[in-house]
């Protein structure tokens, strides 16, 4: 699509659908600026493989007996507040459209904290649970953020082969790793010695990002990051 067209296209839809702040109600954007500054922002010191702050910046007690296959997770934001309004409106309510300013987000945090990657995978749905929703919210901002970072997307690759409980439901770091144990697979080696940046909404205990990578890895990744919008702390 010509830009200009893009433009009077884009013009159109704010006429015909305006956005509205997911967390005053403002109406221009989807997160107006005020309550873009409030975002609640996680900051360093941070534990280098799992990304949650701590003081000393070596791996945090989580971490230490952890044998984990991915090789460190990083997220702008805390999973609180208005982020956790604008993920839920997102993942449950049917709002697409939020996958672009969110994705926006994602560079920025980029710009200042660069990570190893060539390639965008999203973390894949079960084919019953993305039957359920219609869509898959990693895919939407995974494609989005590619189009800002020029990087390619593939998300054919790493598949969900079981299907769980959510993980909201699991109670302990244990339960979430046994529930994601085995889930993912690889269908072909198209990522042997890629460096993939794995994108998720939301990270609770890294366990779900955790078996992509091992899967990921199976079929030959050099290195797997996961880049999710928010974490819960």
């Amino acid at each position: 699509m010509l830009p200009q067209v893009a433009k009077l296209k884009g013009i159109a839809l704010d006429l015909l659908f305006p956005q509205w702040c997911v967390g005053c109600g403002k109406e221009g954007d989807f997160i107006c600026s005020s309550c873009r500054r409030w975002l609640p922002r996680i900051m360093p010191p941070l534990c280098p493989r799992c990304g949650k702050p701590q003081p000393s910046g070596i791996l945090c007690p989580g971490c230490v007996s952890w044998r984990a296959e991915i090789d460190g997770i990083r997220s702008p934001f805390r999973f609180d507040g208005v982020m956790r309004q604008a993920i839920h409106q997102l993942k449950y309510r049917n709002l697409r459209a939020l996958a672009a300013p969110l994705a926006s987000l994602l560079q920025d945090y980029l710009v200042t904290n660069p990570m190893p990657g060539e390639v965008l995978v999203p973390v894949p749905l079960h084919h019953k649970r993305l039957r359920e929703r219609g869509y898959n919210q990693s895919c939407l901002l995974a494609q989005e953020l590619g189009k800002l970072i020029n990087l390619p997307v593939v998300n054919d690759c790493l598949v969900r082969e079981k299907h769980a409980p959510p993980q909201t439901r699991a109670l302990t770091v244990d339960e979430r790793r046994s529930n994601v144990a085995d889930a993912f697979a690889c269908r072909d080696r198209r990522l042997q010695d890629k460096r993939v940046l794995l994108i998720d909404d939301v990270s609770t205990s890294g366990a779900t990002l955790d078996a992509g990578a091992a899967a990921l890895k199976a079929a030959g990744a050099s290195s797997v990051w996961g880049l999710v919008l928010a974490r819960e702390i």
